[in-house]
């Protein structure tokens, strides 16, 4: 008997579309396939086409769950997806919900889609301090949860990473965690422990990559330093506080933090901090205007005017991860521009 034929003939049993296809496909077969195609060959790609293209969203969320399928896993913001695919490696499939980095992040809206990737999750990433409170609703929606911020367990159980609750952020802190120094370590262990409980039989792959991630960073740390010994107590500002974090962490001194906060929060700035933060560009008092690229708002736009006449060098920092970097390749490129930028006379 053809390979083919039988191959159809097994889904005789299969209710509904499925019996349907395999029918068409029989009849639309040319008997000279058999003659090249093995019938392993043939009996893949029909259970591969019928899969992929036939079974509803509940049965494609059971294939993805197969012992050797990757891990289907959720992050609400690109960078933190990144560190998954680094640490996961081919045991993971990561879907990214913020990924364009010229798009403003907090004119985001969960769609129908995201519910769906959010669904089948095994483990979900985000941010949390309020920097992404959609996702707070959809997991509450979608159900099959557990963790509370550093991983969970259990075989059909959805684990959760929250960078906020790693580093003790709380809403109304500056959301922008990434720019720490600290977050990306923590959020690194989090993600392989919770990878390791789903997935045992990977788990030494995972720490193993937790190993490389971590070392990865030390050129992050040494810049860092750098900066640090020879810019610390310089004064910079910004129109938002997206770099805040890694600000401190050199120990530079921002001004102008409630302009910032204002911006952030979608607030007019009073009068008085907008003199001010014009005071300072236009006198020189600031080395580098630091400003989201992602938010350039008209009283931005403006800022930037004044520091170009000026001669205040600025510096444009995202907070989306561009496409086609790293994480590690992202956060050093920024630090070696606001190094020109600081070394400017």
């Amino acid at each position: 008997m053809p390979a083919i034929t039988r191959a159809a003939r097994m889904t005789e049993r299969l209710p509904g579309r499925l019996a349907q296809a395999a029918a068409a496909l029989k009849r639309a077969a040319m008997p000279a396939v058999a003659t090249w195609l093995s019938r392993g060959a043939i009996f893949g790609a029909l259970v591969g086409t019928l899969i992929g293209a036939l079974l509803g969203p509940s049965e494609a969320a059971h294939a993805a769950d197969a012992p050797n399928a990757a891990l289907p896993v959720v992050a609400a913001e690109n960078f933190y997806g990144d560190v998954v695919k680094q640490i996961g490696g081919a045991y993971v499939n990561v879907t990214s919900i913020l990924s364009n980095p010229d798009q403003d992040p907090h004119l985001f809206e969960a769609s129908p889609k995201t519910a769906r990737a959010l669904q089948h999750a095994r483990l979900v990433v985000y941010n949390g301090a309020d920097y992404d409170p959609w996702m707070t609703k959809l997991l509450a929606a979608t159900g099959n949860s557990s963790g509370d911020g550093s991983g969970g367990s259990g075989s059909r159980q959805r684990a959760i990473v929250v960078a906020a609750n790693l580093v003790g952020k709380k809403p109304g802190d500056n959301p922008h965690l990434w720019y720490d120094p600290r977050t990306m370590p923590a959020v690194a262990r989090a993600v392989s422990a919770a990878l390791g409980t789903a997935d045992p039989a990977h788990k030494s792959v995972y720490d193993a990559n937790l190993a490389t991630f971590l070392g990865s960073l030390k050129p992050l740390d040494d810049k860092v330093a750098a900066l640090r010994a020879q810019y610390k107590g310089q004064p910079v500002t910004a129109t938002e506080p997206v770099f805040g974090y890694m600000s401190d962490a050199i120990g530079l001194d921002m001004r102008n933090l409630r302009f910032q906060m204002a911006a952030m929060n979608d607030t007019e700035a009073s009068a008085s901090d907008i003199a001010g933060f014009e005071r300072d560009l236009r006198e020189r008092r600031v080395r580098v205007l630091i400003y989201n690229s992602q938010a350039t708002e008209a009283l931005t736009r403006r800022m930037l005017g004044i520091a170009q006449q000026s001669k205040v060098p600025a510096l444009s920092v995202t907070e989306t991860q561009p496409a086609g970097v790293s994480f590690q390749q992202w956060m050093l490129g920024q630090l070696d521009a606001l190094a020109k930028a600081l070394a400017q006379k």
